[in-house]
């Protein structure tokens, strides 16, 4: 057999095993005992999605939720026609290094709350050089819960101008992040044992447009008798 002909079946046999991974973490099926996977997003419209408080634009790009600011705009949130629980979320973000952002989860907006204003658990997104992404924050009410002062391995882990990886678990009142695989935000609080998810587009006063990315947004419901597997996905 010749040189080049075993080169070209190499290459052949490398695209397929690129492929069968990619399919694999498309597809991953949920571990024994486990709920099922559920994406949160199509990969084409906003079904079930419904947007609150400010102007920001939200549009789907190659399979992404975009949010863009609009200048003046107070937060923006792109939340969830559904609330949930106990679960375990995951998601891929891209964010502009001027922006600030975030995703709401066990959170909740009622017109006698400072006139329907989106507020709870925020897992944060910060590309400053605070580096507090996968931090927990409560939006519009206590404030920061757990930020990563004293984390830096997980401040470390944000990749600026990269898409980053996070898992959030919320089980009873532990909620536990990790950014990229490493462990994050741990926190023991059970205000809001239940709301909607929402993607945040935070206010700018910048007359350029920013932007925040979302894609692979997936979740898995908790209930009684799942079993929790103990070591988090990754990306």
């Amino acid at each position: 057999m010749s040189a080049t002909k075993v080169c070209r079946m190499m290459c052949a046999a490398a695209c397929l095993v690129v492929l069968a991974g990619c399919v694999r973490n498309q597809t991953e099926p949920a571990r024994g005992g486990e709920p099922a996977w559920t994406p949160l997003f199509d990969g084409k419209t906003l079904k079930g999605w419904k947007q609150l408080n400010g102007t920001a634009k939200y549009t789907v790009e190659d399979s992404c939720i975009v949010g863009t600011t609009v200048e003046g705009s107070p937060n923006s949130f792109l939340c969830t026609d559904k609330t949930y629980g106990d679960f375990i979320l995951e998601y891929d973000f891209k964010v502009d290094p001027r922006l600030n952002s975030g995703v709401q989860i066990r959170s909740e907006s009622y017109p006698e709350y400072q006139k329907g204003r989106v507020h709870g658990y925020q897992v944060e997104i910060d590309p400053s050089e605070r580096a507090c992404s996968g931090g927990i924050y409560d939006e519009a009410r206590r404030g920061w819960l757990a930020d990563l002062k004293e984390n830096e391995p997980a401040r470390k882990a944000f990749k600026q101008n990269e898409w980053n990886h996070i898992r959030v678990e919320a089980i009873g009142d532990s909620i536990k992040t990790w950014i990229n695989g490493v462990p994050a935000a741990s926190l023991k609080d059970s205000m809001t044992p239940k709301g909607f998810i929402g993607l945040q587009v935070h206010a700018s006063s910048l007359p350029d447009p920013l932007q925040v990315r979302w894609r692979n947004l997936r979740i898995q419901e908790w209930g009684p008798g799942a079993k929790r597997a103990e070591v988090p996905a990754t990306k």
